[in-house]
């Protein structure tokens, strides 16, 4: 009989590792992700990007002087910037190795994807990274509301949905230019509602995303301006969203503040979140008693994700729904990296080349390019959408060449089964894999 801790590892974290040992039971699994709240001494953060982008304005313009040396500082500047980037996926992979429990590391990802935004340029990926440090990792353990908050507010965010876009008709901005072709977006406004809160098929109207899209008028980054809200360029007047009014005096981000927390605590909102995590960590197609507890808890507790942590690992359908979930690319390299022992201090030394051939490219022949997924509604959860037979065929082939560059010597497979799996192990695999003719066929 499998132990709480095996099922826990591996349903709600990244699996089992010889270096680490999983929290025994629920409370310890959800005090666990306290860990991944802290976000480390030197993390990419909004300010530090603010300073790059700020040094880089100036490069940049220096640079299309034609002076070659100044074009050059440029280019040096940006490819130095790139190496940070790069060592923040690192980081992010050595953070899933090392977590004890990989439950706060897996909720990372988790909420990240849920609140979806992408890069572009080196900035942009920065801000990237900036935006899980920021408006993530800070919440694991708080309320919705104030996750949301700091994400639909973020620069990435902004950005991403092109919200710095979005000028009210009757702003101060628009009526000062009147020959240029402003208006309204409405994506991010569509979204919040959609995809971070309400969810699809809500009783919503697109009077609601109008009026929400007005409201969030004044929304916009610049690196060389402090804040994230600009007067100007906002809706006047009250907005209605939901039926409930908003704003009507001097516009300002408190009246953002005040829509979102409405919308965070909505009823919808709290079956919205509630399948989501139960579709994440339990099944395609979970069992609704699952999602109506947790809904349930974040109706009682204000949308408090720390109760909601703790009800999920208190869940008996991780063990009755066990086999029902397919991992996502990198939620398999995390756990075949953990198999083998693999620590965080090994996965940050990785060179360029060999987080590319080790990670990145597997990643994206997998079907999951870093930081690349097709839309705001960010990657697909079904199994189907990661069994394609291109992405079978590269866990097999990574599994037949990666872990001999990992890992020297390689495990016995028979110990790695009972590593990596425990007591889980189905019979047929338990039956195979002893058999293998040749260490290598044993691995896929």
């Amino acid at each position: 009989m499998p132990s709480y801790a095996e099922i826990a590892a591996i349903r709600l974290g990244f699996g089992l590792s010889p270096r680490l040992t999983s929290p025994a039971d629920p409370a310890g699994m959800a005090a666990s992700v306290a860990g991944s709240v802290r976000i480390g001494q030197g993390a990419v953060t909004l300010d530090r990007v603010r300073a790059w982008q700020d040094r880089g304005l100036d490069l940049g313009a220096a640079g299309r002087t034609g002076d070659p040396a100044a074009r050059e500082r440029d280019v040096a500047y940006r490819r130095r910037l790139g190496g940070i980037y790069r060592a923040t996926i690192q980081n992010r992979f050595a953070r899933a190795v090392d977590d004890p429990s990989g439950f706060g590391e897996r909720l990372v990802w988790f909420w990240a994807d849920h609140f979806t935004v992408t890069g572009g340029t080196v900035y942009w990926n920065l801000m990237t990274d900036a935006f899980v440090q920021d408006a993530i990792r800070p919440h694991l353990n708080g309320r919705f509301a104030d996750m949301m908050l700091a994400a639909e507010t973020h620069p990435a965010m902004v950005r991403y949905l092109d919200q710095d876009r979005s000028v009210g008709p009757n702003s101060a901005r628009a009526r000062r230019n009147p020959d240029k072709p402003l208006g309204l977006n409405e994506n991010l406004a569509r979204e919040m509602i959609e995809l971070h809160s309400l969810g699809v098929g809500a009783d919503y109207s697109q009077q609601d995303v109008t009026q929400l899209a007005e409201l969030l008028t004044g929304l916009a980054y610049h690196p060389r301006q402090t804040g994230i809200f600009r007067p100007v360029q906002a809706e006047p007047g009250a907005e209605t969203v939901l039926g409930a009014s908003y704003g009507g005096g001097r516009a300002s981000l408190d009246d953002i503040r005040g829509v979102i927390a409405d919308l965070a605590r909505h009823p919808a909102t709290a079956r919205h979140i509630a399948r989501k995590m139960a579709v994440h960590f339990v099944a395609d197609d979970p069992p609704q008693p699952l999602v109506d507890r947790l809904a349930a808890v974040f109706v009682d507790t204000g949308g408090d994700l720390g109760a909601m942590n703790l009800t999920l690992a208190q869940a008996p359908e991780l063990q009755q729904q066990f086999r029902q979930k397919m991992r996502q690319p990198f939620d398999f390299l995390v756990a075949a990296m953990r198999s083998l022992g693999i620590d965080g201090l090994r996965v940050r030394a990785m060179k360029p080349p060999q987080v590319q051939r080790l990670l990145l490219q597997p990643m994206t022949a997998m079907g999951q390019a870093w930081g690349s997924p097709l839309g705001p509604d960010g990657w697909p959860e079904e199994q189907a959408a990661w069994a394609s037979p291109q992405g079978l065929a590269m866990r097999i082939t990574w599994a037949l060449s990666a872990p001999s560059l990992l890992a020297d010597p390689l495990p016995d497979a028979r110990t790695l089964l009972r590593t990596a799996l425990g007591d889980t192990a189905s019979e047929a695999l338990s039956w195979a894999v002893p058999r293998a003719e040749a260490r290598p066929r044993a691995w896929p």
